[in-house]
């Protein structure tokens, strides 16, 4: 690219800035990136170097010098003691060998440290004083600050625009791992020399999603029939951000915490960077999963090679390693940029990337009739595994990317997990321009894209693809659960006739059964008494199977409990879900959701599979009494909070549903009693503005006893 001279450089400087706020907004608070890191630094390393070039076009606000914005609506924000700021990024050891130099010179020493250097080229040994570092694997997730006031966890809020973010407690309490107070008289703390907790400490970390938490989320959603998630790190952010904290604790979150920020009094914290990690270790947080000291360049360069190869065994996603100065009076000395520390520095690691052929584009239809485009390619090894699909999320993508078929395109994987096509080899092109299909590959009907949505539909509720996936979903375990009717089984009896809608399962035939194979008899009759048994099953899970939009496993409880039985679900309009002003009449379910599933039983296809499985004798079991809201808690909602003193919450939830009521995740005003243990934190707060009544175990267990009382 030819550089810009004067004249054009205010243009180019314009486009770049709209160009990585448009990119900022999609990372930070969509959660939806389109590029991937490595092409963002670069665009914002051009931006600094012209601004740098032509100073006369520099700007405050310029995305060079500010922090990503996380903040979005329906969070109260909350200001940070001391700013939450980022981190500058290189993807060079000879910038790091220059990092090294600056810092060597403002603390006065001499410019020197060695040579970064890759393993076996030339290094130059320092003459001069060698600096302490620290190196820690950089996580690929949500920054958070958390507030311990007086040991007590009050406040957990994401880094924000720096000074202040958004105010996530709720949602960081459903992390089991996240200790609602700190430890005292560990033996550790001993060792340290007793030293005592602050009186105010901001603890600064990472929230994340493991590999197997995110496989988990995807295979139910393969499952399902929906689109896969693209990476830990979006999930991870989507997830945070949930106005539901229910929905985010069924998606398992966990945490890392490695640095401090505001601290009362000062004296509470060690003198260097190592001893933050392991006081934060005595305090019975949880770190990192290893960190290096390394004296000089040459040691820091090492330490990171060694994280390199050991990063892959880690359960979270690392694109990176951050070197800090070891010495908290010399990181205070050194000081800051209005957007990141200059004691610090981030060495992303590259995206291990191939190329290879795409030979095809084939087209997945989900349980909804969403077509999923999916890139068949010709096999190469990609960071440790054989590739032969990618993933391309949806058509739009693929024009955006101008991705066709015979294209030689460049593979990594996102998160490390699951291939992406990130772009193509223009030089060797050779096709033509890629057309998106007009109808559906399973069944031919002509696709529709909804008003507000991205993806293209197949609205043939018969189509094949959605028969089976719809099939496989009523079927599975975390539905009816029927035995033996797995993916296979169920694509052979679609292909067959035998299967067209969840009811045709109730009409399959033994004699029909058996012709499928040799010696099938015993598991023949081990099917079909798996599906006489489903004929009873709990009135959630069925719900949980039919499908419907936003319906997950717990709202279906909540739908179970308040309704009691299938047809008065299916009879239940918007008035039975919002209030005059469109407030929630049960809890959780908004507007949205309420339409969604109203919508559902309005088609005719819904009434007459409800209609057909009661014919066929499908009488789910409807909420014992105690889960239908009769005992001594009927009718009485519980919201629960802290670490109480003989029982878990999840004992406090069965002995409360046992006796009728019900458990939500969210103090409103329609809770009844805020059941509190140590380290209330927000909820507490919030109960306390909403005149809710706060009890603790042993009102608790009097209630339980002496139902008169309550």
């Amino acid at each position: 690219m030819t550089a810009p001279s004067e004249a054009s450089a205010p243009e180019r400087i314009a486009t770049l800035r709209a160009e990585l706020a448009r990119h900022d907004a999609l990372y930070y608070r969509a959660a939806q990136p389109e590029i991937s890191d490595a092409d963002y630094d670069t665009l914002k390393r051009e931006l600094a170097d012209l601004e740098t070039q032509f100073p006369l076009f520099a700007q405050a606000d310029s995305p060079t010098q500010r922090v990503g914005d996380d903040r979005t609506s329906g969070f109260a924000t909350h200001r940070h003691r001391q700013p939450m700021q980022s981190l500058d990024n290189t993807y060079s050891p000879d910038e790091l060998r220059e990092f090294d130099a600056r810092l060597t010179k403002l603390v006065g020493g001499e410019i020197g440290g060695g040579s970064m250097a890759p393993a076996g080229e030339n290094k130059t040994e320092s003459a001069g004083p060698l600096l302490d570092y620290v190196v820690e694997p950089k996580i690929d997730g949500v920054a958070v600050s958390l507030t311990y006031e007086r040991g007590r966890l009050v406040r957990a809020v994401t880094r924000g625009n720096g000074v202040e973010g958004d105010d996530i407690t709720e949602n960081a309490l459903t992390i089991t791992t996240l200790p609602r107070e700190l430890a005292r008289g560990d033996a550790l703390l001993a060792e340290l020399g007793k030293a005592p907790l602050p009186e105010l400490i901001e603890v600064r970390g990472e929230i994340f999603m493991t590999h197997a938490e995110f496989e988990r989320i995807n295979a139910e959603r393969a499952a399902a029939g929906d689109s896969l998630y693209a990476n830990p790190r979006n999930l991870c952010a989507g997830t945070i951000k949930q106005k539901d904290a229910r929905e985010v604790a069924r998606r398992r979150l966990e945490i890392a915490l490695y640095a401090v920020g505001h601290c009362e009094p000062a004296s509470a914290l060690p003198a260097t960077q190592h001893a933050v990690q392991e006081r934060l270790r005595a305090w019975g947080l949880p770190g990192v999963e290893k960190f290096w000291r390394a004296r000089g360049a040459d040691e820091v360069w090492r330490a990171i090679g060694e994280l390199d190869a050991i990063r892959a065994t880690f359960a979270y996603a690392t694109d990176g390693a951050v070197v800090k100065l070891d010495s908290l009076a010399l990181q205070r000395e050194v000081g800051a940029t209005a957007k990141a520390p200059r004691w610090a520095i981030a060495y992303k690691f590259a995206a291990e990337r191939a190329e290879t052929l795409l030979t095809d584009i084939t087209c997945q239809v989900g349980r909804t009739g969403v077509v999923t485009p999916v890139a068949e390619l010709r096999p190469v090894h990609l960071a440790g595994t054989t590739v032969s699909r990618a993933t391309l999320h949806n058509f739009e993508e693929i024009a955006r990317k101008d991705i066709r078929i015979g294209d030689w395109v460049f593979v990594e994987k996102a998160g490390e997990i699951i291939p992406i096509v990130v772009g193509v080899n223009l030089a060797r092109r050779m096709s033509g321009v890629y057309e998106p299909p007009t109808s559906c590959p399973e069944c031919g009907t002509p696709l529709v894209r909804i008003e507000g949505e991205v993806a293209l539909r197949c609205p043939n509720y018969d189509c094949p693809a959605q028969v089976r996936a719809r099939v496989e979903h009523y079927a599975s375990k975390a539905c009816v659960d029927i035995d033996g009717l797995g993916e296979a089984m169920v694509a052979t009896l679609v292909a067959k006739g035998w299967v067209r809608d969840i009811a045709d399962i109730y009409r399959l035939r033994r004699e029909d059964l058996l012709t499928l194979g040799k010696k099938v008899e015993k598991s023949t009759d081990a099917l079909l008494a798996a599906i006489e048994t489903s004929k009873r099953a709990e009135l959630w899970r069925v719900i949980h199977g039919l499908g419907i939009m936003h319906v997950g496993a717990a709202v279906a409880k909540d739908l179970a409990r308040h309704f009691g039985s299938l047809e008065a679900l299916a009879a239940a309009t918007l008035e039975d879900f919002l209030g005059p002003k469109k407030e929630s009449l049960i809890d959780g379910i908004g507007e949205t959701m309420a339409r969604a599933i109203v919508g559902h039983f309005a088609r005719a296809e819904a009434r007459a599979l409800l209609s057909a499985l009661g014919e066929l004798g499908v009488a789910p079991t409807p909420p014992t009494k105690a889960t239908s809201g009769v005992g001594v808690f009927s009718g009485k909602t519980f919201v629960l909070t802290g670490t109480l003193p003989s029982m878990s919450r999840g004992e406090a939830t069965a002995k409360i549903e046992a006796a009728g009521g019900t458990v939500s995740s969210s103090v409103s005003k329609k809770t009844s009693y805020l059941l509190a243990g140590e380290g209330g934190g927000s909820k507490l707060e919030k109960a306390q503005k909403l005149s809710v009544p706060v009890i603790g175990e042993t009102e608790f267990m009097q209630f339980l006893a002496s139902p008169a009382s309550l």
